[in-house]
């Protein structure tokens, strides 16, 4: 039930979803870079953060893009059948 309501959610705010997963990224990334005893300059580390939130980000837009393919299809067959 926690799930559904989670799912309904996600599909109203898909952006705003998008977004804090870009943003927590780029937080997980920065802190496993600084914890890590790299030699790397803060920006050189910050530009790697990004390229990985940009990544992870991609993906996300994909499986939305995904969704409201599936969503759009289901309710398109739902009308068609009714």
């Amino acid at each position: 039930m926690a799930m559904e309501g989670l799912q309904s959610w996600i599909s109203e705010h898909k952006l705003t979803s998008i977004g804090t997963v870009w943003a927590s990224a780029i937080g997980a990334s920065l802190a496993y870079n600084s914890r890590a005893k790299s030699p790397l300059k803060p920006s050189l580390r910050l530009i790697h953060a990004r390229m990985h939130a940009q990544a992870l980000t991609l993906a996300v837009l994909s499986g939305a893009a995904a969704c409201h393919y599936y969503e759009k299809r289901v309710v398109e067959k739902g009308k068609t059948t009714n």
